[in-house]
């Protein structure tokens, strides 16, 4: 599972899909002892981040849902690692 981007603390990661595909494309993020899946569009699909952390994670993927998109792509298609910046 490639670490993807970081900002604040929180650590985004995409995992290889094995076998079993998930219901849609999704990244999970990282804060302290909080984790959470989101789909690519930065809605939360299950777990928890402290609230003001869920909004940054929300905003960081609402402004980078097509290079979330080719990030997916080319890990569960190709193995290949695309960084995405962090928030400002």
């Amino acid at each position: 599972m490639p670490l993807i981007s970081h900002f604040y603390g929180i650590l985004i990661y995409i995992y290889r899909e094995k076998e079993i595909q998930h219901n849609k494309p999704h990244f999970h993020a990282k804060y302290a002892e909080h984790e959470a899946a989101y789909d690519l569009e930065g809605n939360l699909l299950s777990g928890n981040l402290p609230p003001k952390k869920n909004q940054l994670v929300e905003t960081w993927a609402m402004i980078h849902e097509e290079e979330l998109r080719a990030a997916w792509e080319a890990w569960n298609e190709y193995g290949e690692t695309i960084k995405i910046e962090g928030l400002r």
